[in-house]
Protein backbone atom coordinates (compact mmCIF):
# COMPACT_ATOMS: atom_id res chain seq x y z
CA UNK A 1 0.00 0.00 0.00
CA UNK A 2 1.71 3.35 -1.37
CA UNK A 3 0.05 6.92 -0.82
CA UNK A 4 0.18 8.34 -3.82
CA UNK A 5 -1.62 11.54 -5.63
CA UNK A 6 -5.12 11.24 -6.53
CA UNK A 7 -6.93 10.36 -9.84
CA UNK A 8 -10.16 11.60 -10.88
CA UNK A 9 -11.28 7.83 -10.73
CA UNK A 10 -10.70 8.28 -6.86
CA UNK A 11 -12.95 11.17 -6.05
CA UNK A 12 -16.10 9.26 -5.39
CA UNK A 13 -14.25 7.08 -2.52
CA UNK A 14 -12.79 10.55 -1.42
CA UNK A 15 -16.21 11.49 -1.20
CA UNK A 16 -17.43 8.59 0.29
CA UNK A 17 -14.87 8.48 3.25
CA UNK A 18 -14.94 12.17 4.07
CA UNK A 19 -18.66 11.84 4.04
CA UNK A 20 -18.64 8.85 6.62
CA UNK A 21 -17.06 10.82 9.43
CA UNK A 22 -19.01 14.17 8.16
CA UNK A 23 -22.14 12.27 9.09
CA UNK A 24 -20.72 11.47 12.35
CA UNK A 25 -20.05 15.49 12.88
CA UNK A 26 -16.01 14.41 12.54
CA UNK A 27 -15.46 16.44 9.73
CA UNK A 28 -16.63 19.13 7.36
CA UNK A 29 -18.84 17.85 4.39
CA UNK A 30 -17.31 18.02 0.84
CA UNK A 31 -19.20 17.96 -2.68
CA UNK A 32 -18.45 15.71 -5.20
CA UNK A 33 -18.12 19.12 -7.18
CA UNK A 34 -15.06 20.43 -4.99
CA UNK A 35 -13.12 17.12 -4.77
CA UNK A 36 -13.19 17.35 -8.25
CA UNK A 37 -12.06 20.55 -9.14
CA UNK A 38 -9.35 20.07 -6.40
CA UNK A 39 -8.31 16.76 -7.07
CA UNK A 40 -4.46 18.13 -7.61
CA UNK A 41 -4.58 18.89 -4.28
CA UNK A 42 -5.29 15.10 -2.22
CA UNK A 43 -3.47 12.17 -2.14
CA UNK A 44 -5.01 8.79 -1.59
CA UNK A 45 -3.89 5.57 0.24
CA UNK A 46 -5.46 2.26 -1.73
CA UNK A 47 -6.02 -0.89 -0.58
CA UNK A 48 -7.44 -3.54 -3.29
CA UNK A 49 -8.56 -1.06 -4.94
CA UNK A 50 -10.41 0.49 -2.42
CA UNK A 51 -9.74 4.21 -1.00
CA UNK A 52 -8.66 3.60 2.98
CA UNK A 53 -6.82 7.34 3.35
CA UNK A 54 -7.26 10.76 2.25
CA UNK A 55 -5.27 13.88 2.90
CA UNK A 56 -5.46 17.23 0.78
CA UNK A 57 -2.50 20.17 1.42
CA UNK A 58 -4.11 23.44 -0.04
CA UNK A 59 -1.49 26.17 -0.44
CA UNK A 60 -3.32 29.59 1.23
CA UNK A 61 -0.01 32.11 0.58
CA UNK A 62 3.08 31.95 -0.08
CA UNK A 63 4.72 30.13 3.20
CA UNK A 64 1.65 28.90 4.23
CA UNK A 65 -0.52 25.95 3.16
CA UNK A 66 -3.82 23.70 5.02
CA UNK A 67 -3.57 20.22 6.11
CA UNK A 68 -7.39 19.12 5.16
CA UNK A 69 -10.08 16.61 4.36
CA UNK A 70 -7.54 14.04 5.95
CA UNK A 71 -9.69 10.73 6.67
CA UNK A 72 -8.65 7.03 7.10
CA UNK A 73 -11.34 4.41 6.90
CA UNK A 74 -12.62 2.94 10.10
CA UNK A 75 -11.05 -0.65 9.61
CA UNK A 76 -7.64 0.56 9.63
CA UNK A 77 -7.45 3.43 12.03
CA UNK A 78 -4.43 3.08 14.81
CA UNK A 79 -2.25 1.40 12.50
CA UNK A 80 0.02 4.86 12.37
CA UNK A 81 -1.70 6.21 8.30
CA UNK A 82 -3.15 9.11 9.30
CA UNK A 83 0.47 10.07 10.76
CA UNK A 84 1.84 9.07 7.25
CA UNK A 85 -0.56 10.95 4.95
CA UNK A 86 0.01 13.83 7.82
CA UNK A 87 4.08 13.42 6.79
CA UNK A 88 3.38 12.97 3.22
CA UNK A 89 1.15 16.15 2.98
CA UNK A 90 3.95 18.06 4.75
CA UNK A 91 6.73 16.46 2.72
CA UNK A 92 4.86 18.11 -0.10
CA UNK A 93 4.36 21.38 0.99
CA UNK A 94 7.91 21.18 1.70
CA UNK A 95 8.68 20.67 -1.67
CA UNK A 96 6.61 23.51 -2.71
CA UNK A 97 8.62 25.96 -0.86
CA UNK A 98 5.78 26.52 2.25
CA UNK A 99 7.32 27.04 5.66
CA UNK A 100 4.45 26.43 7.79
CA UNK A 101 1.53 24.26 7.54
CA UNK A 102 -2.13 24.39 9.67
CA UNK A 103 -5.31 22.39 9.85
CA UNK A 104 -9.04 23.23 11.20
CA UNK A 105 -10.24 20.28 12.91
CA UNK A 106 -12.37 18.41 15.37
CA UNK A 107 -9.66 15.95 16.59
CA UNK A 108 -7.12 18.55 17.83
CA UNK A 109 -5.03 15.57 19.77
CA UNK A 110 -4.14 13.69 16.75
CA UNK A 111 -2.46 16.73 15.49
CA UNK A 112 -0.96 17.67 18.66
CA UNK A 113 0.99 14.22 18.56
CA UNK A 114 2.47 14.85 15.84
CA UNK A 115 3.82 17.86 16.79
CA UNK A 116 1.47 20.51 15.86
CA UNK A 117 0.34 23.41 18.41
CA UNK A 118 -2.74 25.28 19.27
CA UNK A 119 -3.17 28.67 17.99
CA UNK A 120 -5.57 31.52 18.42
CA UNK A 121 -7.78 31.31 14.97
CA UNK A 122 -6.64 35.46 14.58
CA UNK A 123 -3.01 34.17 13.31
CA UNK A 124 -4.21 33.12 10.50
CA UNK A 125 -5.02 35.01 7.33
CA UNK A 126 -8.68 36.56 6.76
CA UNK A 127 -7.91 34.39 3.02
CA UNK A 128 -8.13 31.17 5.35
CA UNK A 129 -12.06 31.63 6.07
CA UNK A 130 -13.36 31.90 2.35
CA UNK A 131 -14.20 28.49 2.55
CA UNK A 132 -15.59 28.90 6.31
CA UNK A 133 -18.11 31.72 5.18
CA UNK A 134 -20.04 29.52 2.96
CA UNK A 135 -20.25 26.82 5.53
CA UNK A 136 -23.74 26.12 7.64
CA UNK A 137 -21.44 26.22 11.27
CA UNK A 138 -20.16 29.51 10.61
CA UNK A 139 -18.63 31.30 12.41
CA UNK A 140 -18.81 28.99 15.41
CA UNK A 141 -17.70 25.23 14.21
CA UNK A 142 -15.72 24.02 16.77
CA UNK A 143 -12.68 23.40 14.61
CA UNK A 144 -9.72 23.82 16.06
CA UNK A 145 -6.86 25.70 14.61
CA UNK A 146 -3.00 23.99 15.04
CA UNK A 147 -0.20 25.00 13.02
CA UNK A 148 3.46 23.14 12.45
CA UNK A 149 6.68 24.69 10.97
CA UNK A 150 8.44 23.31 8.58
CA UNK A 151 12.24 23.67 9.41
Amino acid sequence: MDIRPAKVSDVKGIHALVEHYANNKEMLHRSLNAIYENIQEFIVLENEGKIIACGALHVSWEDLAEVKALAVSEEYKKQGIGRKMVERLQENAKELGIQKVFTLTFKPEFFKKLGYVEIPKEMLPHKIWSECVNCYLFPDCGEVPLLFPLH
